[in-house]
């Protein structure tokens, strides 16, 4: 599949998913629409159609040969085995064109596949990016009874049939709330083109790190968790079962600790070899190497210093350090034993925010973090020396790691 950035773009029923699907058509983005497909691979004369009357009979078609959809659903879900056949049927050829409208957009195109049931069907870590459009429900029943000629316990009915609002944010990059004026909807959409998918697309076609910039801290942001639980099923697609751990780790993963809004994440491998190996597949899927000089972590005593390699996001709405480092490397290690240590001794956290804050204020006007990180270093040294003790005395490993 050729590389282009994958959107993902769902929203319950009523919220105005097409509207976005449009308007980000017009921008210049392929929409590739699910409900389009699943229509298409049943037409009159396809094979799709033949193997559903061969499987459910001559009446879910109507007097025109078409495929009555009332018809094949009163008996298609009227059990397990019913649906397992439907289920057959369908998803191969859905998935097989699908497959080739992906395959036929231009390599810098912004795809944008709209799937009703992307949050059902568990497809979020498959894109760069997923938008959910969403609107209060009250809203969308008006909008189902006025536009659609529903029934108010039908609207209702079918809202409470598709994923909650909560699915649905646990796995939104980006929210769209269209429960007022269309007109603010479509600049919200014009915005998120212009500063986020078309910088994001080059990014990962020029194979563009990201670039250094001076510490800045930012209060510690409660969501920061929510949003690495989105990015890790990502990287594991991406790494595949050359990843031995896939894990949330640095400062974002402490819960009160100021920190760069920077979310930093480390993936394990046998040697770095394999992290060689995973150049290419973790750039095409949105974390790019960076490749500016050698990266390794500092060792603690005489050792020789530990190499790594390094990935940068490239979506400018969320930034993202990568560390791909070598199983034989006790810097994974020690980066799992630090977060979970920090995490149970909230005074360690205030000693390193006060530290953090400080060299930050320090270092403003460096063009970059080298100078921040290198003179926080011997607090750290420290502090592992402290962490140790304490994983010894509670038997943490990094198999019981948090």
């Amino acid at each position: 599949m050729p590389v282009m950035l994958r959107v993902g773009l769902t929203g319950g029923i009523g919220a105005g998913k097409s509207t976005v699907a449009a308007r980000l058509a017009e921008l210049g983005a392929v929409v590739i629409d699910a409900d389009a497909i699943a229509r298409e691979v049943v037409e009159p004369g396809t094979e799709g159609l033949a193997e559903l009357v061969a499987a459910f009979g001559d009446d879910i078609l109507t007097t025109e040969g078409t495929l009555d959809r009332p018809a094949l659903a009163a008996k298609a879900f009227a059990d397990d085995e019913a649906r397992r056949r439907l289920n057959a049927i369908m998803h191969p050829r859905i998935g097989a064109r699908t497959a080739e409208l992906f395959d036929a957009a231009p390599p810098d195109a912004i795809v944008v596949h709209d799937v009703p049931l992307l949050v059902e069907n568990n497809l979020a870590p498959a894109y760069h990016l997923v938008l959910v459009v969403d609107a209060d429900e009250e809203v969308r029943v008006r909008r189902l009874v006025s536009s659609r000629g529903m029934t108010e316990q039908d609207a209702r009915a079918r809202i409470a049939a598709q994923a909650t609002t909560e699915q649905r944010r646990a796995v939104a990059d980006v929210w769209l709330d269209n429960s007022g004026d269309p007109r603010t909807l479509l600049d919200q959409v014009d915005a998120l083109w212009t500063d986020r998918l078309v910088p994001y697309e080059a990014n990962i076609r020029l194979r563009k790190p990201r670039p250094a910039a001076p510490p800045k801290l930012v209060p510690a942001d409660p969501t920061w968790p929510a949003q690495a639980a989105r990015i890790l099923p990502r990287l594991r697609n991406a790494a595949g079962n050359t990843a031995l751990r896939v894990d949330h780790i640095g400062s974002t993963a402490i819960p009160d600790l100021p920190a760069k809004d920077v979310l930093d994440f480390q993936i394990v491998v046998p040697t770095l070899s394999d992290a060689d190996a995973l150049a290419t597949p973790l750039t095409e899927a949105g974390f790019v190497r960076n490749d500016e000089h050698a990266w390794y972590d500092e060792p603690l005593g005489d050792e020789d210093r530990w190499d790594k390699r390094v990935h940068t996001g490239a979506d400018p709405g969320r930034p993202v350090n990568l560390h791909v480092r070598a199983v034989d490397s006790p810097a994974w290690r020690r980066a799992l034993l630090f977060r979970d240590w920090m995490r149970e001794h909230p005074d360690e956290v205030a000693v390193y925010a006060e530290l953090k804050q400080r060299l930050a204020r320090e270092h403003a006007a460096d063009g970059d973090t080298v100078e921040y990180t290198a003179e926080k270093q011997s607090w750290i040294n420290a502090a592992f020396d402290r962490a140790e003790e304490w994983a010894a005395r509670t038997g943490w490993t990094p198999d019981t790691a948090s």
